[in-house]
C-alpha cells in the first residue's frame, strides 16, 4: 500500500502543476489579506471587520486559509482524471489489478496533498496576520485567537477537500468537467449557502459550513452572527463527506469499464 501511495504522490509531483496550484493559492489568500487589513475597523454601512490589533481580526484573518480547500479540491479532480485523459488508467490496473487499492492509494495521497498544502498556508498565515496585528499596536494570543483550533480546522478542511476532489473525478471522469464542477461547487453554491446568513441553516450541513464550524468562527461583522453547528458537529459532518467521496471513488470506478 506504501508503495502506490509513493507511486500517486510521485505522478503529481513530477509535474508543474503542483507548484502552480500552490503559488496560486498563495497569492490569492494574500490578495484576500490585503483586504482584510484595508477595511479592519472600517464601517461599510453598518457592518464593519474588527480593527488588526484585536483577536476578533485575527481569528478571521487566519480562518481564511480555508478558501485554499478549492485548489486541493482541483488537484484531487486532476489526480484521478488524468489517468483517463492521458489513458495510463489500463497501465495503472494492469500494474494492480485490485482496483480498491488504487483508489484508497489516491485518496490517502490526496489527504497528504491536502495537509501539505495546508502547513503551506498556515506558515504564509503566521507571516503575514502576526506582523499585521503587532504591528498595529496589538498583542497576537494564540489562545484569545483560538489559533491552534483554526489551524486544526485548516488541516483538516484542505485535506479531505482534496478526497472531495478524488471522488469527483471519479464521478465525472472528464477533467474539464470535473474542475468545472469544483469551482462552481466551491464559489457559487457553498458560497451562495455559507455566505448569506439567512440561508446558514442549509449552509451548516454543506462541506464549508462544517469546515466553518470546526473552526468556531463566530464574529458579529454586522450581517448577523452565523448559524453553524458545534464544532465537534461540524468535524463529524466534515469526516462523513469525506468517506462519502472516498465510497464514490472507490464505488464509480470498481465498476465501471474503464475503456
Amino acid at each position: 500500500m506504501s508503495g502506490l501511495v509513493k507511486a500517486e504522490l510521485r505522478k503529481l509531483f513530477t509535474t508543474r502543476l503542483w507548484w502552480i496550484m500552490l503559488l496560486v493559492m498563495l497569492v490569492l489568500v494574500g490578495v484576500g489579506i490585503a483586504f482584510l487589513i484595508a477595511f479592519a475597523g472600517v464601517d461599510q454601512n453598518g457592518s464593519a471587520l474588527p480593527a488588526r490589533d484585536t483577536a476578533e481580526w485575527a481569528e478571521i484573518a487566519w480562518s481564511s486559509a480555508s478558501s485554499g480547500g478549492i485548489f486541493v479540491m482541483i488537484l484531487g479532480v486532476v489526480m484521478m482524471t488524468s489517468e483517463y485523459r492521458y489513458q495510463t488508467i489500463t497501465g495503472t490496473f494492469l500494474t494492480t489489478p485490485r482496483r480498491g487499492l488504487v483508489i484508497a492509494a489516491k485518496v490517502v495521497a490526496g489527504l497528504v496533498v491536502g495537509a501539505l498544502f495546508a502547513v503551506a498556508l498556515l506558515v504564509f498565515q503566521a507571516v503575514t496576520v502576526i506582523p499585521a496585528v503587532t504591528l498595529s499596536g496589538g498583542e497576537f494570543s494564540l489562545s484569545a485567537s483560538r489559533i491552534p483550533q483554526i489551524s486544526l480546522g485548516v488541516l483538516v478542511t484542505l485535506a479531505l477537500y482534496a478526497v472531495f476532489g478524488i471522488g469527483l473525478g471519479a464521478l465525472v471522469r472528464n477533467q474539464i468537467a470535473g474542475i468545472v464542477a469544483a469551482v462552481v461547487w466551491a464559489y457559487v453554491i457553498e458560497g451562495i449557502f455559507t455566505g448569506i446568513p439567512a440561508l446558514h441553516s442549509v449552509g451548516k450541513w454543506l462541506p464549508g459550513g462544517a469546515a466553518q464550524a470546526l473552526m468556531s468562527i463566530d464574529v458579529d461583522t454586522g450581517l448577523g452572527r452565523p448559524e453553524w453547528l458545534p464544532a465537534w458537529a461540524g468535524a463529524i459532518v466534515l469526516v462523513g463527506y469525506g468517506l462519502l467521496f472516498a465510497a464514490v471513488a472507490t464505488g464509480t470506478t470498481v465498476r465501471r469499464d474503464i475503456t
